[in-house]
């Protein structure tokens, strides 16, 4: 894969020539750019670093640890940790900023730095843009060797997430623990395995793990994606637990299933989450514009406003925060409540499903079953890199003249009975093909005749 510099960071697959994967030239390079930038931004010369368990993490971790200390910085190394608990981390340690690795829900071969600003979020786009320019300059300083940066370990890091997880006023522990529920996770061999059977057992929750070995030797595709989980959608079968949760190896997008292995997806958990949290605290919600159209339905029951923003996380939490959003996230599974931080959390998004099974004495089915039904399609197309895609999605606009259509990130083309949304990646060089529709045929319809089209025009 192609070394990728975007809002998400810097993703790339391991090994290979220089400038053309995530090699340790790239990583020195990048993590170099990443720390000039936060000396000139004038933030706290303190780092907070943590990895998911793909092979590649300690020798990323050393790299990057070993490159802010080489330019004056201190660095905080978490080790082994969630996506959420570095976010958080940052700003309890008092950091200038933190670098995530990992490379979220892509196979082992992949590694990725992501970028965070000293409150624990992804930085904007312009600081991006300034650090990529800071890493093509060549021109970055490195401190005398009296002015080096320290490396110290923190593994109290994990505790103080579920401790937050556990004071939230939304998540009503004691109803958790009296319903005395059992869930089944899919830890997909990364820091699942270290972070939910925690928060679960001080909740009084029974926990099965699968694929809890921590080696980065994912069982299977880590996306957490219905033909991905067949492992545990079997074991729900039988497995008689109450729920059945999966995570990315980075522990940012939760997807569910409920008892006789029932699908219930990692769309439906933001819709599951709003419809428990605006029942308590009525306000804004907000998801990316790729998400299902049953979170804007949930906020419409409630009387309240939703807003689409454009893909990735730092674009969610910049909508969530212009218009005060009560709960946001995006239909990948990935919850955002602004009560205990502005990032995508697996670990509060599984206390609010579990408060709201706990207090409404419904299962996970009899709630999904409440819910307006669609169903969605995920495709994706390999991206040209001669391709202008920005000219071939307005040649697009032009073929739907009579369709309400949106352009803040890609196209999207909102048809009566549904949907089709096309991007290009953040992460990967595809065109991503995402449709819904009442009905997987309609879906898939829509679907390929956007998709057909799109070839058509493009040569794709």
């Amino acid at each position: 894969m192609p070394l990728i510099k975007s809002i998400s960071g810097f993703r790339g697959t391991i090994g290979g020539k220089a400038g053309t994967n995530l090699t340790p030239e790239d990583i020195v390079s990048s993590v170099a750019g990443y720390g000039d930038w936060l000396i000139r931004s004038g933030a706290a010369r303190k780092v907070v670093i943590g990895r998911d368990g793909r092979p590649s993490g300690p020798m990323v971790s050393a790299l990057t640890a070993a490159t802010l200390q080489s330019m004056g910085i201190d660095v905080i190394d978490c080790g082994l940790a969630t996506t959420p608990t570095v976010e958080m981390a940052v700003v309890s340690r008092g950091a200038g900023g933190g670098i995530i690795l990992s490379a979220s829900h892509n196979p082992k071969e992949y590694n990725a730095l992501k970028l965070l600003n000293h409150k624990g979020e992804f930085i904007s786009h312009e600081a991006g843009q300034d650090l990529i320019a800071s890493v093509h300059s060549g021109d970055i300083t490195y401190a005398a060797v009296d002015d080096l940066g320290t490396l110290t370990t923190d593994e109290t890091v994990l505790q103080d997430h579920i401790d937050a997880v556990l004071q939230h006023p939304l998540v009503n522990v004691e109803a958790i623990k009296t319903a005395g529920f059992s869930v089944v996770l899919d830890a997909v061999n990364s820091v699942g395995a270290i972070s939910i059977p925690p928060l679960c057992d001080q909740l009084g929750v029974t926990c099965q793990v699968m694929n809890g070995t921590l080696d980065g030797q994912f069982a299977h595709n880590p996306e957490p994606l219905p033909a991905n989980l067949t492992g545990l959608t079997e074991r729900m079968k039988t497995s008689g637990a109450d729920l059945g949760i999966a995570v990315d190896p980075d522990v940012d997008r939760l997807a569910l299933v409920g008892p006789g292995g029932r699908w219930i997806g990692e769309e439906y958990t933001l819709v599951t989450v709003a419809d428990y949290v605006l029942q308590h605290e009525p306000g804004p919600v907000v998801s990316n514009l790729s998400s299902s159209r049953a979170v804007a339905d949930i906020a419409a029951t409630y009387g309240q406003t939703y807003y689409a923003s454009a893909v990735g996380e730092v674009n969610v939490v910049e909508k969530m925060k212009a218009v005060k959003a009560t709960i946001g996230g995006e239909g990948n599974g990935g919850i955002i409540d602004p009560r205990l931080h502005y990032g995508r959390d697996s670990l509060i998004g599984l206390a609010l499903v579990l408060s709201h099974l706990a207090t409404s004495g419904k299962s996970i089915n009899e709630l999904r079953d409440g819910y307006v039904h669609y169903e969605m399609v995920k495709d994706k197309l390999e991206l040209d890199p001669r391709l202008d895609l920005a000219e071939a999605l307005s040649a697009m606009e032009a073929l739907y003249p009579d369709v309400r259509k949106t352009n803040i990130d890609g196209l999207k083309l909102d048809f009566a009975d549904g949907w089709v949304h096309l991007r290009g990646s953040n992460t990967e060089p595809i065109v991503r093909v995402y449709a819904e529709a009442n009905t997987q045929q309609r879906a898939h319809e829509l679907a390929g005749d956007v998709k057909a089209k799109f070839v058509e025009l493009t040569g794709a």
